[in-house]
């Protein structure tokens, strides 16, 4: 369990590809930097597609573990 306190929580359990990409990336424009956003997801996908979304958008992915068949990140908003 990780001592992250995000700001945001995003539930993506159940969907797949794109629908956890497309949220991830409307939560965070949202939001602002410096701002944390927790994204569950069942979508093993995500493993990649997130990744590779935080690297184009310039955001940082604090922290990525995969429990129990789901898959966790914590992001941090930079721009």
């Amino acid at each position: 369990m990780s001592d992250i306190k995000p700001d945001v929580t995003l539930n993506c359990k159940g969907l797949n590809c794109p629908m956890p990409l497309i949220k991830t990336k409307k939560a965070l424009d949202s939001m602002e930097p410096g701002q944390i956003l927790f994204v569950e997801a069942t979508d093993a996908g995500t493993k990649a597609d997130i990744p590779a979304l935080l690297k184009r958008t310039g955001n940082e992915l604090l922290e990525m573990r995969e429990e129990k068949g789901e898959f966790l990140y914590y992001i941090k908003k930079i721009i």
